[in-house]
């Protein structure tokens, strides 16, 4: 008799499973094991807040949100996709993408209002958790149409964790911590968090870079290896960047799906997502 329970992935509906799984096939659980990374940076970040070392709880959040881009795509790649692997996922965004960010924050600027910081960190928690589960709700949603797979309805929870740390990349760059810094940081938060829940759309990038020109590659490569030199040698001035310029875009990927929306002629729906929802959220 086994002392620990056999490993079942309990595999997603409609896939027939052609053998018993007495031994399993390693990458099988390899997705699982890097979303479990994540999990642990996530929690890494959760101790470096409560030590106050705020550079290094960003570090291990950015870190997730790479793991956490890693692990679905992974499980597709080696057509391991599985219902175990899934709530695995989701219980793991919630705790990087909702609870990390939102000790970080009260630890660092919302602890200076007592229970009203604290209570702004609980509405961005919460919030993170609804777009979670908002979202592995509408997987079983009726299938709209194509075009709308290439925006999100809200912003995705990796997004929101990223951007929410908009004010304490600033002040990590130049600005100072000041007596105005936690409320503008308690009505920042509250703000992305209500951004997750929302019905904006916002571009998911799902289906963009699919095919390209191939005189395009090597100027991609080139951008590619730019953009890590600038996050490794500058890391919170390209956050402070991305951050503005993912905000400065929410304005612009509202219209384009509302053009989109009135060219086709489609009504929009209260009672489904406004496009159906990838995946994973790190697509």
């Amino acid at each position: 008799m086994s002392l620990f329970q056999p490993f079942d992935p309990d595999e997603m509906p409609g896939r027939k499973r052609l053998r018993p799984l007495s031994q399993v096939p390693v990458r099988l659980v390899l997705p699982n094991l890097i979303t479990l990374l994540a999990l642990c940076a996530g929690l890494t970040s959760i101790r470096m807040a409560a030590e106050r070392r705020f550079e290094l709880a960003v570090a291990f959040i950015a870190i997730a949100a790479a793991l956490d881009g890693i692990d679905g795509r992974m499980a597709r790649f080696l057509k391991t996709t599985s219902r175990f692997g899934a709530e695995l996922d989701s219980i793991t965004d919630f705790l990087n993408f909702g609870v990390a960010p939102a000790i970080l924050l009260y630890v660092w600027a919302l602890v200076d209002l007592h229970s009203f910081g604290w209570i702004a960190a609980l509405i961005f928690a919460i919030c993170a958790a609804l777009r979670l589960a908002r979202f592995n709700a509408a997987l079983d949603s009726a299938d709209r149409p194509e075009w709308q797979a290439s925006f999100f309805v809200g912003v995705p929870a990796p997004a929101g964790a990223m951007i929410v740390m908009l004010p304490l990349y600033l002040e990590l760059v130049a600005i100072p911590h000041g007596f105005l810094t936690a409320p503008l940081v308690f009505i920042y938060t509250i703000a992305i968090g209500l951004l997750m829940v929302s019905r904006v759309p916002t571009w998911s990038g799902k289906l963009i870079g699919r095919r390209m020109p191939r005189d395009m590659v090597a100027p991609l490569f080139v951008l590619g290896v730019l953009a890590v030199a600038f996050l490794v040698s500058f890391p919170f001035e390209t956050m402070t960047v991305l951050s503005l310029a993912y905000l400065a875009c929410l304005p612009l990927s509202w219209r384009s799906f509302h053009r989109r929306l009135n060219a086709e002629g489609e009504p929009e729906s209260d009672d489904e997502p406004a496009a159906p929802p990838p995946a994973s959220e790190d697509d």
